[in-house]
């Protein structure tokens, strides 16, 4: 029986719809089939980092002011172990609901399975529609911060348009992701994307350190509780990018060699975003309370330009990983998922781009919105829910038994995971969605009543005015006064 368990196993998941008959023989299609055609561990490792670190390597030096150093760095090392662990429980479960529909001679072809689909599989529809809700809604906001990054970046190279108009031609931009069919088709995408994640994160890290500290610089964070977990739960946001766990690892040939991919790439990752923002914050320190982009205080140059245009390639490919899953979810509830024209799909996928187009107008909060999704959306999405899941899952004593993927040895067995996973939801309900969820909605309430809704420009400097001619009025009336800078301290 075991050896009938360990065989089903690694049979798990051979994403044949992805497999095509025979080599193709023209070199043509060999070169379209390495750029186009992935589903090797490496391809997931490449999408995973790509996908975790995206825009919110801008706003981590901005969590540093908020926190301190120490802080910092100790919440950004929790939160990527705790992120990288409950990646492993998706994982596991994802097998688990795969296996057993695989048993009943169920045909993914054509399909592809969804986070919500495993929990309908395994527990329910309760379930599903809980994690349904959850997931779609931090997608849909974490689609809306990549186009209000998007509009953040290319101000600083192009200020002659103001952000609003930005976030108009980047979302027309990044409406073309429509004709990427699935996560399978991200292989180029997701190896650039992590080339220029990884030269800007160094760049921040190289320009800080050879800019030096500003003058009168001042390191006081953290100073208030609201700022404090604020700066949290961005992290806890940051780390929290593996609400696409399930469409990456269905894109694989061999689902089952996933389970430690997410913790290779959260390492890697960490590689990134602890010395870039160390070394920001050490430079300009309480400066960047408000300054939520860490583009916003360093000088001008080629290389900050070159920085800029990179990230921006980047979000745009980071805004088809969150979107993708919806495009999924939107062709499942009208009945295209199944349609083999490429295009009726693209044509029918438009409509999922609208609502994210007018939310990234109304709340351009770049920073603030991360916090604010993290406590209330990721803390559930990618930490609670799994967590729960998998308790339930394998609660019974006969689940246990017949588990495809058993617990590891290191934690414990069934008592170490579910003394973790208990550990899990307790934190992250408490620290994460409680005191979080306070202290970034009060923050996000603070944006609005200083910018306002729909604010034309967030944080941007105020324009320089002409100086008086001689032979104009000198009763003429004062300008008007521009909204203040201050993205955190209350007045």
């Amino acid at each position: 029986m075991a050896t009938d368990k360990v065989v089903e196993t690694v049979m798990v998941g051979n994403y044949v719809e992805m497999e095509t008959e025979g080599k193709p023989k023209d070199l043509k299609a060999r070169f379209s089939k390495f750029l186009w055609h992935g589903g090797s561990a490496y391809d997931a490792w490449f999408s995973c980092a790509s996908n975790q670190v995206a825009q919110v390597l801008l706003t981590l030096p901005y969590s540093f002011s908020q926190l301190g150093m120490l802080s910092g760095i100790c919440f950004q090392l929790f939160y990527g172990l705790l992120g990288s662990w409950t990646a492993y429980l998706i994982s596991v479960l994802y097998v688990e609901y795969r296996t057993r529909k695989e048993r009943e001679k169920v045909d993914f072809r054509n399909h592809v399975i969804q986070w919500f689909e495993v929990l309908d599989g395994l527990l329910g529809k309760y379930w599903r529609n809980v994690g349904l809700a959850f997931n779609c809604t931090f997608l849909l906001f974490g689609s809306v911060i990549q186009l209000i990054a998007c509009a953040s970046n290319i101000y600083y190279i192009n200020d002659n348009l103001d952000k609003r108009t930005w976030t108009y031609i980047f979302g027309a931009c990044c409406a073309t992701t429509v004709f990427i069919p699935s996560f399978h088709n991200y292989r180029m995408w997701s190896f650039l994307g992590l080339v220029m994640t990884t030269y800007t994160a160094w760049y921040l890290t190289i320009a800080s350190l050879l800019h030096g500290q500003v003058e009168g610089v001042k390191h006081s964070g953290p100073t208030k509780i609201v700022l404090y977990f604020t700066g949290a739960t961005n992290i806890l946001y940051t780390f929290g990018g593996h609400a696409v766990t399930v469409e990456i690892m269905h894109a694989m040939w061999k689902p089952q060699k996933f389970k430690a991919i997410y913790l290779l790439a959260t390492l890697y990752v960490l590689t990134l975003t602890l010395p870039s923002a160390a070394a920001v914050y050490w430079a300009f320190g309480d400066m960047l309370l408000n300054h939520s982009n860490a583009f916003s205080l360093l000088p001008r140059s080629p290389s900050r330009d070159m920085a800029v245009i990179l990230m921006l390639i980047h979000q745009f490919i980071t805004f088809g990983f969150a979107c993708t899953p919806l495009y999924f979810v939107w062709e499942k509830a009208i009945g295209m998922h199944e349609c083999k024209s490429l295009c009726k799909r693209a044509a029918a996928r438009l409509p999922v781009v609208i609502p994210i187009w007018f939310l990234a107008i109304i709340f351009p909060f770049f920073g603030p919105i991360n916090s604010t999704v993290g406590s209330l959306l990721v803390s559930f999405t990618v930490y609670i829910i799994p967590a729960l899941a998998y308790m339930f899952t394998f609660k019974s004593s006969a689940a246990r038994e017949n588990a495809v993927e058993q617990p590891p040895k290191y934690m414990g067995r069934w008592v170490g995971t579910y003394v973790m996973n208990s550990f899990v939801v307790v934190w992250v309900l408490i620290v994460g969605f409680g005191f979080g969820g306070w202290a970034s909605v009060t923050n996000f309430v603070h944006q609005i009543d200083t910018f306002g809704l729909f604010t034309k420009c967030y944080q941007c400097p105020p324009p320089t005015m002409a100086p008086s001619l001689p032979h104009l009025n000198a009763t003429a009336a004062p300008p008007p006064l521009h909204h203040p800078h201050n993205l955190t301290h209350s007045p």
